[in-house]
């Protein structure tokens, strides 16, 4: 199954280059590849090759990158860059500036490229959706890269899933971390809770409150479980006085509820931007309830249903 989903990022990215048309320009001070590499790629040299601007990755593991230009030393690079030309002896980056990185670091005076035409939005695009497909990014940056991509490529969430073959609730709840305090992100990006743990958190309420558990995870090494458990605790305390309480507490109502209808619930309120609750009932059944002060306000609601 992840062979699948690689597969199909793969064709996105195609896709996003030129139209998906795999064959390069025809371009002077530019020669064939010569050294084993298959496809339709060119020789460039290196001093020609600026960064790209729109690279969303700004940090790279020194040790890694040396390993890396061991590695080309040994064996060259496998896997082209990508490049557009920018004048007539320039190209810059569009994606594979950790391989670029680690060829100068190499020694290389010149490294095998894909010569593409792309303008600065579908530049930034392509870098964003390569960028997103590496397999060590932390939580924090894909978010990041995400937020980028609805912010600057005008897309929404359901446009950017399809993009980068994720469901939308997916895109949500990495977006979803970009709203915790900046302690969290910070820890999440060093490594030091999980997105499951970030996850658990966002559902605790107050900033103080979500600061208050990261300490606590940090302090003690709560599991995901244990932090979901006491965020439940704290949801169940807090619902008690809530005017719009999103369990039903009838006799129909026992352990069906659990904290994954708060998530649904805070996910369909950002969508909707309206107050969303839900109601449990008996085996998995239940009511979604939305607030709206006006006609005008439901008509709105029902349009993003019909969207």
């Amino acid at each position: 199954m992840a062979t699948n989903k690689r597969q199909a990022l793969g064709r996105g990215l195609n896709a996003l280059l030129n139209g998906g048309n795999d064959d390069v320009l025809e371009l002077p001070n530019v020669k064939p590849a010569t050294n084993g590499v298959s496809g339709s790629v060119a020789m460039v040299t290196i001093k020609s090759i600026e960064a790209n601007p729109f690279q969303p990755r700004n940090e790279f593991e020194a040790e890694a990158l040396q390993e890396l230009a061991e590695s080309i030393k040994t064996f060259g690079i496998i896997q082209p860059v990508t490049l557009r030309k920018t004048s007539e002896n320039k190209f810059q980056l569009i994606s594979g500036e950790r391989r670029f990185r680690a060829s100068q670091l190499a020694g290389l005076t010149e490294i095998p490229a894909y010569i593409r035409t792309a303008d600065d939005q579908a530049m930034l695009e392509m870098a964003l959706v390569e960028n997103i497909q590496r397999e060590d990014l932390n939580a924090i940056d894909v978010a990041l890269s995400y937020q980028r991509l609805i912010d600057e490529c005008s897309l929404t969430q359901e446009k950017l899933g399809e993009r980068i073959a994720k469901n939308r609730s997916t895109v949500t709840n990495y977006l979803r971390l970009l709203k915790l305090p900046t302690e969290v992100q910070v820890a999440i990006k060093k490594g030091k809770i999980s997105m499951g743990h970030a996850r658990a958190i966002i559902n605790a309420g107050t900033e103080e409150q979500q600061l208050e558990i990261l300490t606590q995870i940090l302090n003690e090494d709560l599991s995901v479980r244990q932090v979901e458990e006491i965020v439940k605790t704290m949801a169940g305390k807090k619902g008690k006085n809530n005017d719009f309480n999103t369990k039903d507490t009838s006799s129909a109502v026992n352990n069906d509820w659990n904290e994954k209808y708060a998530d649904y619930s805070r996910q369909l309120t950002e969508i909707l931007k309206k107050k969303v609750g839900i109601q449990s009932g008996k085996n998995g059944s239940g009511k979604i309830l939305i607030d709206f002060a006006n006609e005008k306000e439901l008509e709105k609601i029902i349009e993003c249903f019909e969207k």
